[in-house]
């Protein structure tokens, strides 16, 4: 790489530099080729060994040459503008397609994690049971709930508030706490009771004359089912009107119990 240190042998040598130029040891220190613009081939020449300096081997030489080990630090590879790793092959399509599979990945993520609804549909009555007082009518009723869970993961019922209604009065509540899962798009059904009080006294006839055939009652029925799901609590709310017969106890299915004439 050309010489680098100079024995002082004179009073005149003490002046002069013991670095050589820069330009100097660049231009003996090494020459670049390349071969079709891949690789890339650099020799330098070998260094004249001053007394009791330190050299190491020249990491842009290949092995055939050594510098100082005081520049081994400061000097800099050279690579030619043409060199081919200076131009990476495939760039645009590598971002391309990196941008493509991030846009993708994205979508199925909103496709599968966006809420859905949660449908809850009464099913009607299930059975009642009937009980006259002297002046009220005590009815039991067991209702049904289709839940469908049109999600891609997993709910979980938590809470069931219900109120009966006959005549614009409230005759019966019921609130209670649930755990109860139903499956990434599963439908489900729950099974809840009311004990409902009604004290109308026109009601209370219809129920107790043996000369009237029909003996039914209107209820209203409305509530809400609390679902959570994803650390999220959503509350549905349904209603339904059930005709109930108030004069026989039915404990069979509603489907299923006698309709009258």
């Amino acid at each position: 790489m050309g010489e680098t240190f100079s024995q002082l042998g004179s009073q005149g040598d003490e002046n002069k530099p013991i670095l050589r130029p820069a330009a100097a040891i660049v231009s003996k220190a090494a020459r670049y080729a390349s071969d079709g613009g891949s690789k890339l081939f650099s020799s330098c020449a070998p260094c004249e060994r001053a007394a009791g300096a330190s050299f190491v081997t020249c990491p842009t030489c290949q092995g055939n040459g050594e510098i100082p080990r005081e520049l081994e630090k400061q000097l800099v590879a050279l690579i030619p503008y043409g060199d081919q790793r200076l131009k990476p092959r495939h760039t645009k399509l590598s971002v391309f397609l990196a941008v493509l599979i991030c846009l993708v990945m994205a979508a199925l993520i909103v496709f599968f994690l966006f809420p859905r609804s949660i449908a809850v549909q009464p099913a009607g009555l299930n059975s009642s049971t009937v009980a006259l007082d002297e002046a009220d009518i005590r009815l039991n009723i067991t209702n049904v709930l289709n839940i469908s869970n049109s999600n891609y993961y997993p709910i979980t019922v938590t809470q069931l508030t219900t109120e009966v209604l006959h005549l614009s009065l409230m005759v019966g509540q019921v609130s209670s706490s649930l755990l109860f899962h139903i499956g990434p798009l599963a439908s489900e059904q729950i099974f809840y009771e009311v004990a409902n009080k009604i004290g109308d006294e026109n009601t209370y006839k219809i129920c107790s004359w043996q000369k009237i055939n029909v003996h039914h009652v209107l209820l209203h029925i409305q509530g809400t089912l609390t679902c959570t799901y994803l650390s999220h609590s959503e509350q549905v709310v349904f209603q339904s009107y059930e005709y109930v017969d108030c004069r026989g106890n039915t404990s069979v299915p509603h489907s299923l119990a006698p309709h009258p004439p």
